[in-house]
């Protein structure tokens, strides 16, 4: 019994861990703060933050203890589209600190339509996203 306390706590310890390092990558990259930009809330930039370390060790305790939420269809539409937008914004943050999109689009001549092309990434990444928690939530 020993043992298990141990490695559940040791456990814990890790996902706390992982999550303080998830989240300040999340601010390294600027995308919490380019958010608050964007949306003119900047205000209330330490809000965003706890919320976002607040998420990712909350992730990490259901994901760690594999707990079951059976909240409906509505709230698993609203967790859906909120990774999709979780994680389009990963993939752009990292796209523009590569500069993946202007280098590609130098190098295959591309002039016009640029922007279109990066939302239809996000929109991919978003429906990829909802697809996936639709089809794991229901198994």
């Amino acid at each position: 019994m020993f043992q298990q306390i141990f490695l559940g706590f040791l456990g814990l310890c890790s996902g706390v861990i992982i999550a303080g390092g998830l989240t300040g990558l999340l601010i390294g990259l600027s995308i919490v703060p380019r958010y608050a930009g964007i949306t003119h809330t900047a205000r209330y930039m330490l809000l965003y933050e706890d919320i976002t370390l607040a998420g990712t060790v909350l992730g990490n305790l259901l994901y760690l203890f594999k707990w079951k939420i059976s909240l409906g269809m509505p709230f698993l539409i609203l967790y859906g589209t909120f990774s999709g937008i979780f994680l389009g914004g990963w993939i752009m943050a990292l796209a523009e600190m590569a500069d993946v999109f202007p280098i590609f689009a130098r190098r295959i001549r591309f002039q016009r339509g640029l922007s279109f092309i990066i939302l239809c990434v996000a929109t991919g990444k978003t429906l990829g996203s909802l697809i996936y928690y639709y089809h794991a939530w229901l198994s």
